[in-house]
């Protein structure tokens, strides 16, 4: 797990070593164990390296073969490396380290492009290779590692974070209109290739790119999810066992792979207890788990220890229970805010990052639980979506977008009016998903490119803010091979995630099955008043927010009638999604000269 960035002149001239430098200055919590730096006429790299697997400098990056003409850096972990390690010995591949970065490198060595396909893992690398004079990159199947591009007359450069784009200038930061429309109607969810800046993109999940010195540029997919209706003669134990078993494959024999201890993000929900359960379960001994809460608030409680103790208690964890000042939430907003590589709205991304600081002083890796309500089904709007009638595209839109078209032209300023791009891109994204269940179309739309950016990208960007690496073995892209296709009552049943459920029981108390699906707890934030409501006021009354022109101002002030009452479809705050962008922009944008 790390930080990369890199630089390919398009211009004749030679890579510049201060562009690297301001880039790294941006990633270093990312990589905080060491840095290296590859030059090589218009071609340069940059790496900060966060040490899990083969922990010696042998590791290290980037990681160059002179014979063979190669470089690269890489961010994240390939779980079947050692196989992979295996396979390329016999083929005659001689290593000079133990880890998963030499891997990449050979395997790229024997199979060129088609070496993607064959990684297991989480993983954004690019390799230049001299020879064909070009630069590779991928990106993984569901997005889980970052990487961003910008792409001017003089120079392509990507990087793990906007910010490391930003601070090496030359970005085009004129708002994508189109982007902003994705922005307010789909969560803050801005889906690849775009960003809210013109100017800088990302690589989307499952795709490579390649780089040519002229300025050539191909992407393209190596890899897609099929929701067509598969084991249609599976019976509902057949599927609890065939699950079950890819669960175990998933935690125990590929995310538990390290040259460091391995914990648990244990929030007391069913999807992160299950993960202890089954470490357990093949004998995981002195597994070190980590909950957090916060004070409680008049009209919500805080914390869930109650269910997450029972975790503790049954498989006797080594647990560490973290419980954050509501006064810290606020005050440590900004803080989080300048980490996030792009805006989001989701109020607990703050208490992930409060918990990523606490967790990072015992262990460098964590398991956690995101992605299983997107594969099994569990979130409160499916049932809703599967019962309506009606075109894919309404049967989407009415239980899931943030406003309407109507309601975002009234708030947003006519310079940034589109058309209707969110529904287009719905509209065309449900109808290339593969399979005949509607619903199954949507959780693979779910899977594929909403979760990437939300709640993928922000456990990402908030664990490594602190130099720990997050592992979701609910995105193991073979256990959602599996599941794409499950009927669907297996997997709405029970309240949602019926299938799971059942894998779980026994395993897990009842209780924690049994209970009330509940989101992660920030009071301090949820409840747009008090402090919190003269924080948004502030930062939308901002002399900064008022020249930016984003925002129309009739519609603010609308919101700000009855600030706890205007929620979109799914009850976020309107007025704390218009604040959180505008102070993203303020904390990351607004200072920096290009």
């Amino acid at each position: 797990m790390c930080g990369i960035c890199g630089e390919l002149r398009l211009d004749g001239q030679a890579a510049q070593p201060a562009i690297i430098d301001k880039m790294l200055s941006k990633l270093v919590h990312r990589g905080p164990d060491s840095d290296g730096r590859f030059f090589q006429e218009a071609l340069s790299f940059g790496h900060r390296r966060l040490s899990i697997i083969d922990l010696s400098a042998a590791s290290n990056q980037p990681f160059v073969d002179q014979t063979a003409g190669l470089a690269l850096v890489f961010n994240g972990t390939i779980y079947n490396y050692r196989e992979l390690r295996t396979e390329l010995t016999d083929l005659g591949h001689r290593f000079t380290s133990e880890g998963d970065t030499e891997v990449i490198l050979r395997a790229y060595a024997q199979w060129g492009e088609q070496c993607v396909p064959r990684l297991h893992g989480m993983f954004a690398f690019a390799i230049w290779d001299t020879r064909r004079q070009q630069l590779f990159m991928a990106r993984d199947r569901f997005g889980i590692k970052p990487f961003y591009y910008s792409l001017s007359d003089n120079a392509f450069r990507f990087a793990s974070s906007t910010q490391a784009l930003l601070s090496a200038g030359d970005v085009d930061t004129r708002f994508d209109a189109c982007a902003l429309h994705h922005h307010f109607t789909l969560h803050a969810v801005v889906p690849a290739p775009h960003t809210v800046f013109v100017g800088i993109r990302k690589l989307p999940p499952a795709h490579s790119m390649t780089i040519k010195a002229s300025g050539e540029q191909i992407i393209k997919p190596y890899w897609e999810l099929n929701s067509q209706a598969s084991h249609s003669g599976w019976s509902e134990a057949q599927w609890v066992e065939a699950v079950h078993d890819s669960l175990r494959s998933a935690v125990y024999k590929r995310r538990q792979i390290a040259d460091v201890p391995v914990g648990v993000l244990l929030s007391g929900g069913l999807d992160s207890s299950l993960l202890v359960a089954l470490l357990a379960e093949h004998g995981t001994n002195g597994l070190r788990t980590f909950s957090i809460g916060f004070e409680d608030h008049p009209d919500e409680k805080g914390d869930e220890f109650e269910f997450s103790d029972q975790i503790v208690e049954r498989y006797g964890t080594v647990h560490q229970k973290l419980l954050i000042s509501n006064n810290d939430v606020l005050k440590r907003l900004p803080e989080a805010v300048s980490f996030m590589t792009e805006p989001m709205a989701a109020q607990d991304a703050v208490a992930f990052f409060l918990l990523s600081e606490r967790v990072s002083e015992y262990v460098k890796v964590v398991q956690s639980g995101q992605g299983a309500d997107e594969v099994f089904g569990g979130y409160f709007w499916y049932p809703k979506m599967h019962q309506a009638s009606g075109s894919d595209l309404d049967r989407f839109r009415y239980f899931y977008f943030d406003r309407d078209h109507d309601e975002y032209l009234r708030m947003i300023k006519s310079a940034y009016h589109c058309g209707d791009a969110t529904a287009e891109l719905v509209a065309q994204r449900l109808e290339m998903a593969k399979g005949e269940d509607y619903l199954n179309r949507v959780l693979n739309f779910d899977v594929t490119t909403l979760i990437v950016d939300d709640p993928v990208k922000r456990v990402d960007n908030m664990t490594m803010a602190w130099g720990l690496e997050a592992r979701v073995p609910f995105l193991d892209h073979e256990l959602v091979e599996l599941v794409a296709g499950m009927p669907v009552d297996y997997k709405i049943g029970s309240d949602g995630k019926h299938i799971l459920k059942k894998v779980a029981r026994g395993l897990v108390p009842d209780a924690v099955i049994d209970r009330t699906k509940a989101y992660f707890p920030v009071p301090a934030l949820k409840y747009v008043r008090g402090e919190v409501l003269d924080f948004v006021r502030d930062i939308l009354n901002s002399q900064a927010c008022r020249e930016r022109g984003l925002y129309q101002r009739n519609y603010i002030e609308s919101l700000f009638l009855d600030p706890e009452k205007n929620l979109t479809r799914l009850q976020g705050n309107k007025l704390w999604h218009l604040a959180v962008l505008e102070l993203w922009l303020q904390v990351n944008l607004d200072g920096i000269s290009h």
